[in-house]
């Protein structure tokens, strides 16, 4: 926020990575209101340990678990750790990185498929160049951050954050960003409009796959999709690319239903954001 407001700039890329990089950039920006646009840095490329896909913030927890009681050796944790940590890029979990890349996305400041694409993938650089020409055409036509990320944006992001199975981090940026932009969201808004969500993405920790994995079946763009046909996105949103949510997502094809499962035969029914209440809470 303070470098913001100390220069003379006319619009802003905000350069994500990991956990809170991204709401934090993205309250600082708020506060400001100039036109902004998103660019995450992208997952790692997946782990790979004895054949097996092992995910960074899942299988290191179980495993130093095992380390502690016994179970594997401290060489077998260290080739784990050498077969998970092989790129660079964020957690290639559905952490709290991938969650927050994915709602930068979904409320429309960042491009399509900003949330998926992996940090060694020569597209990511590919969407970091779109987005620089992107942000000064925004300027031009006075696209401020206020405009992305209005009341539809936080319907559409708590929908998302229920329908990729999201970290609950996310529950407490997305009350902060709406704070900084003026915008009623509560959590009995988060809670009210978490039910009736399917979780569609079949992603570690709370399913098998990783990043790189929802990334080839199409990406976030084939969940919004399958939100919109449900009757669950505020289609008119708008986005940093100037057109609607919906006119990015409307067309997204599914390459793999094994990792963005179908709205008919999701992953996990009934899996949104839910708020618990009362001392046993």
């Amino acid at each position: 926020e303070e470098a913001l407001r100390a220069h003379p700039l006319d619009g802003c890329v905000l350069l994500m990575g990991c956990d809170k990089t991204t709401p934090a950039l993205v309250m600082g920006a708020a506060s400001v209101d100039l036109p902004t646009i998103g660019v995450s840095g992208g997952p790692q490329l997946r782990g790979d340990y004895q054949g097996q896909s092992i995910g960074s913030g899942t299988t290191i927890i179980s495993m130093s678990e095992q380390l502690r009681a016994g179970e594997v050796t401290l060489a077998e944790f260290h080739a784990a750790e050498q077969g998970m940590n092989r790129s660079a890029g964020s957690c290639m979990t559905m952490g709290t990185a991938s969650t927050m890349a994915s709602l930068v996305e979904a409320m429309g400041l960042g491009l399509p498929l900003n949330a998926a694409l992996p940090a060694a993938d020569a597209r990511r650089a590919q969407l970091a160049r779109m987005a620089g020409r992107r942000i000064v055409d925004m300027v031009r036509e006075e696209l401020t951050i206020s405009k992305l990320l209005g009341p539809a944006a936080f319907v559409n992001a708590v929908r998302t954050l229920g329908a990729i199975g999201g970290s609950t981090n996310a529950v407490v940026h997305l009350l902060a960003i709406a704070r900084r932009l003026g915008v009623p969201f509560t959590l009995d808004d988060l809670d009210r409009l978490g039910h009736g969500v399917h979780c569609l993405v079949d992603l570690m920790p709370s399913g098998r796959f990783l990043m790189e994995d929802f990334c080839y079946a199409g990406g976030l763009p084939v969940v919004l999709r399958r939100l919109g046909e449900a009757g669950l996105l505020e289609r008119d949103a708008p986005t940093a690319n100037g057109r609607t949510i919906w006119e990015n997502v409307k067309d997204a094809p599914c390459w793999n239903d094994a990792v963005i499962t179908p709205w008919s035969a999701p992953f996990k029914p009934d899996a949104g954001m839910a708020v618990l209440r009362g001392n046993l809470c």
